[in-house]
């Protein structure tokens, strides 16, 4: 028996220098072993190390060459956690030299079982992008971020590249029972493995995570199945989120059967001019002026001024106290908020109510609301993306935003992002440039522009998405204090 050790689990170019040399040798697979080093177990009597002689000459290695394909299935199939994926590797190879499109046969049952394999190895890779959750320490340097991961296969040296494209501007580590992947900023850097109790059990950050996991996690689509097809259960164990599952799962029904049984409110023809189609273009009959909150409410329900209301399960209107002091504007009812009919009830409501409470600000004591009351969005499979209402369904919108703002008649108006605020201002506005400034409104109320919830969520790097938080509650205790 030829022996050739490995220094590591994943030591592709030593296993590749090995088998090299036991093919030009003539060592048949039966008769060719790869051990890793500190692993090995007590040798059999005719174990033998590979001898110096069978390493190739220059004349032997430009006489056998083997296709690229199975260098890359190689290097994949080399991180798979079975123990005899070595020997199957050696025997693709021994098989090779003389059937070199060997790889192109995935009907081979060698071939076959390589591929699957490398299958699941892609497979562990992509659930590590997806199921990585960093937690936030501190050391000496300020900020980093910590991770534990036990993937299914050996994927860290593959996927920590991903990583460090993706958080380029963070501190990070990786922790695995396999090893550890370490990006300080300007190196990529592996160590050795690890085990749990190195890595931070929770952060500040976990429960703003998890108010946004549960606020996407939506009943009318569940399908569990489904869902632990992607978010296996094995990996639950590291997920902060998977502790809300089972309770979300079983509410489900309850909450699906409560949405469909809810009654649309009827409109009152009262409004049949404040509603009429490019009725924006000219202001309507004073008699059609909502009243109360009640009338803007069904108003909005016929309301025809722009198209969007052909695409929407129903209109949004605004809720909370009659005469509160701050009205909250965002842009435009979610996908969550058209099917339940109530406003910030989606991702960006719950990000919203996790920093109104940091800032001090009671969510029941705000009206919130939109610019716009009907959601636009453009179909993708099962799905129904969020599309940015134009500045004339703006405009047509804006009777009824006005409505509010006249029967509110708060303290404070909070425009969230620029659709709000140019609904609010009636101009472009530079909200970045411009957020936290007071602005004087024609009614004597005073305008503050920040940024909307849900740009929060679409920053990809933690450590900017983290800052954008801050400032983001900054702005709100900004407004509270003015209210005092």
């Amino acid at each position: 028996m030829a022996v050739a050790t490995l220094d590591g689990e994943t030591d592709f170019d030593g296993w590749r220098k090995a088998a090299r040399a036991f093919r030009l040798a003539g060592v048949e697979p039966a008769a060719a072993r790869f051990v890793v080093a500190g692993t090995m177990e007590q040798g059999g009597l005719f174990d033998q190390p590979i001898a110096e002689e069978a390493s190739p000459t220059p004349d032997e290695r430009r006489a056998f060459n083997v296709p690229k394909e199975f260098v890359d299935l190689a290097q994949n199939l080399i991180l798979h956690r079975s123990a005899d994926r070595f020997d199957l590797m050696y025997r693709l190879l021994w098989r090779l030299k003389d059937e070199p499109d060997l790889i192109k046969v995935i009907s081979d049952r060698d071939v076959a079982d390589a591929l699957e394999r490398v299958k699941n190895v892609s497979r562990a890779s992509h659930k590590m992008k997806a199921f990585v959750r960093f937690r936030q320490v501190h050391d000496d340097l300020g900020e980093a971020w910590v991770a534990w991961f036990e993937p299914p296969h050996r994927v860290l040296e593959k996927t920590a590249p991903f990583f460090q494209r993706r958080f380029t501007t963070m501190r990070w580590s990786i922790l695995t029972p396999d090893g550890s992947a370490v990006w300080d900023g300007e190196a990529l850097r592996f160590g050795r493995p690890a085990t749990r109790d190195l890595a931070p059990a929770e952060d500040e950050i976990e429960d703003f995570w998890k108010t946004y996991y549960a606020s996407t996690f939506n009943p009318a689509r569940l399908k569990v199945k489904t869902m632990q097809g992607e978010m296996a259960k094995s990996y639950w164990k590291n997920l902060p989120e998977a502790a809300l599952i089972p309770e979300l799962v079983v509410a489900s029904s309850v909450r699906t059967e409560t949405m469909v049984a809810t009654p649309s409110p009827q409109p009152n023809s009262r409004f049949a001019r404040a509603v009429a189609p490019d009725v924006h273009l000219a202001r309507p009959d004073a008699e059609a002026v909502p009243q109360n909150l009640d009338d803007v409410a069904s108003g909005v329900q016929a309301c025809r001024r722009c198209p969007l209301y052909r695409d929407a399960t129903q209109g949004v209107c605004g809720e909370g106290p009659k005469s509160a002091r701050l009205m909250i504007v965002g842009e435009q009812p979610g996908d969550q908020e058209d099917l339940a009919g109530r406003a910030f009830i989606g991702p960006a409501g719950q990000v919203l109510n996790a920093a109104l409470a940091e800032a001090g600000i009671d969510r029941s004591d705000v009206y919130v609301t939109n610019a716009v009351k009907h959601f636009k969005h453009e179909p993708r499979g099962k799905r129904r993306l969020h599309k940015t209402p134009n500045a004339g369904e703006v405009q047509a919108c804006r009777w009824w935003l006005d409505s509010e703002r006249r029967l509110i008649k708060p303290q404070v108006v909070l425009a969230l992002g620029a659709t709000a605020s140019l609904a609010l201002l009636g101009r472009k506005p530079a909200v970045m440039q411009e957020r936290g400034a007071p602005i004087d409104l024609s009614d004597g109320s005073t305008a503050v522009l920040t940024v909307h919830p849900s740009y929060l969520l679409r920053l990809p790097d933690e450590a900017a998405k983290s800052e954008a938080r801050r400032l983001f509650i900054e702005d709100l205790t900004a407004v509270q204090r003015r209210m005092r």
